[in-house]
């Protein structure tokens, strides 16, 4: 005899400021990622909205609002505009590894740098190496931490200038968080270049989909999400063509970085 399933229980956060749209309030609803069945139960979630952190499936439930859209980009449509096919030239010398999720003192001294660049004074910029090994790896989950490192004296992987925190999810790659050297002036668009690498990957292994997490309209930190096209979002209808807004590049097939 089997034990039987256990539906998940959930909790809805007390009210806090906003973090995208200023004067507003954010709550969130959740639920414990546990058990033998961690993995299938965020998958099922993952479908409808739900983000991951260590131990926790979360999503917004914000009273009055519903600004934040989870996104996903469908990878075999997905074709390069000229902009991201030049990205992916001027990088392909990169060292790209999918490492287990452990952490590492050169990973969270590469956070910080990106940290106090890019988000000063959020809610990450306290975070210590504790902290930070607890993100990378407490996860009941099949993750990984994809690492992009530039090529040493002798071409093999040198310093670390990228990386993300990655769930494989049954139907494509989850994008947990993303962090690179924001002040690399000859490397300009790390960050894109980490989504356009996942794009491949999830192609590479069969899968629809690279979850991108949450798009606010009007919100500068999240505009750079719909740079990849085609891109569904989730509707009260269920997952729908993101519209088109303006005419895009001349398409081409998407190439892989290293």
């Amino acid at each position: 005899m089997t034990a039987p399933f256990r539906y998940p229980r959930f909790f809805v956060t007390s009210p806090s400021p906003c973090p995208y749209l200023p004067g507003r309030q954010e709550r969130k609803v959740f639920t414990e990622l546990s058990g033998p069945h961690a993995g299938e139960l965020n998958d099922a979630l993952g479908r409808i909205g739900f983000r991951r952190s260590q131990g926790v499936a979360y999503r917004p439930s914000c009273a009055g609002c519903s600004a934040c859209v989870s996104v996903r980009v469908v990878t075999d449509a997905f074709r390069a505009n000229a902009t991201q096919r030049k990205l992916l030239r001027r990088n392909q010398d990169l060292h790209v590894t999918a490492c287990r999720p452990w952490a590492t003192e050169e990973q969270f001294a590469l956070l910080r740098r990106y940290l106090a660049d890019r988000h000063p004074g959020g809610g990450m910029a306290g975070m210590d190496e504790d902290d930070y090994s607890d993100m990378i790896e407490h996860s009941p989950v099949n993750s990984v931490i994809v690492e992009y490192r530039e090529p040493d004296v002798d071409g093999g992987p040198g310093r670390l200038v990228g990386a993300c925190l990655t769930d494989r999810q049954a139907d494509g790659l989850s994008m947990i968080y993303s962090f690179y050297d924001p002040t690399h002036a000859d490397r300009p668009g790390l960050g894109n270049l980490i989504i356009l690498d996942h794009i491949l990957r999830a192609r590479a292994a069969g899968l629809s989909y690279v979850y991108l997490g949450y798009w606010v309209k009007g919100s500068p930190k999240m505009a750079y999400k719909t740079r990849y096209r085609p891109m569904e979002m989730l509707t009260p209808m269920g997952w729908r063509q993101m519209p088109a807004e303006n005419p895009t590049e001349a398409d081409a097939p998407l190439r892989a970085v290293a």
